[in-house]
């Protein structure tokens, strides 16, 4: 027990090092979501987050986009609690048969001009679950998807590029 105690008091974490501040390609970035929201919306987008049966890998990337660094606030988009509110649907996980109806409910919920948005390569097919009896499979399965954001999970910036490119792609 002492030992493992010395060595917890004198081992460095085991964490990445921080990123850069000042980071220019995540401002960029920033901006070009901002000036499309505003073009395409005229106000802020809404995103409603549903998780439809995933291991939580790409909710924890989701989540990161709140936190200091990334501040998904300031480029005009935020997360709401109700999709009646929402612009946006950022779908991740396999769709389970228990989730498929809940997630049916709230496409239909969410007012129109809307997007759906599958996150992570299980949103895709199913992923790993897609030979278990208990999934009804990716979520084009049950909803229309304008975009599929690949990744396992897909890192916080290839979310706000995806979110960029499901609005070039309404402008088109």
């Amino acid at each position: 027990m002492k030992s493992f105690l010395l060595d917890g008091l004198l081992r460095r974490p085991a964490t990445e090092a921080a990123p850069m501040p000042g980071d220019t390609a995540l401002a960029e970035l920033g901006q070009a979501v901002t000036e499309a929201v505003q073009r395409r919306l005229g106000r802020s987008l809404s995103i409603r987050q549903v998780d439809a049966g995933s291991c939580n890998g790409c909710e924890l990337e989701i989540h990161a986009l709140t936190n200091a660094y990334y501040d998904l606030e300031r480029f005009g988009l935020n997360f709401v609690a109700s999709p009646r509110h929402a612009d946006v649907l950022l779908v991740t996980g396999p769709v389970t048969m228990n989730m498929a109806e809940a997630l049916e409910r709230t496409y239909n919920a969410t007012p129109d001009p809307k997007w759906v948005v599958a996150v992570g390569d299980c949103a895709r097919d199913g992923g790993c679950f897609a030979a278990s009896y208990a999934i009804a499979g990716g979520v084009s399965a049950v909803l229309p998807v304008d975009l599929h954001i690949p990744g396992c999970p897909p890192t916080p910036t290839a979310l706000l590029e995806g979110l960029l490119a499901v609005l070039h792609k309404s402008e088109s």
